[in-house]
């Protein structure tokens, strides 16, 4: 009988719905967040930096750039 293959998946970001939020998830890892704010605006937070946004899916995008840039870029003090 021959040997499966694994498949090597990387794991992807999900969001998860929160408490007058959503939350960016890897694994069981928080990578960011976003909240409702006061008049329907949208805070977000997310590897080191903040922000706002008047629509959810944009709130949503910032938070996956913050993510993505976070990992491209080296840290300063290391």
């Amino acid at each position: 009988m021959a040997a499966k293959k694994k498949s090597s998946r990387s794991a992807k970001p999900v969001w998860e719905r929160a408490y007058k939020g959503h939350v960016l998830w890897l694994g069981k890892q928080k990578l960011g967040k976003v909240t409702l704010a006061d008049a329907g605006r949208y805070t977000w937070e997310a590897a080191g930096r903040a922000g706002a946004a008047d629509e959810l899916e944009r709130a949503k995008k910032a938070v996956e750039l913050a993510v993505a840039m976070a990992d491209k870029q080296p840290d300063l003090f290391s």
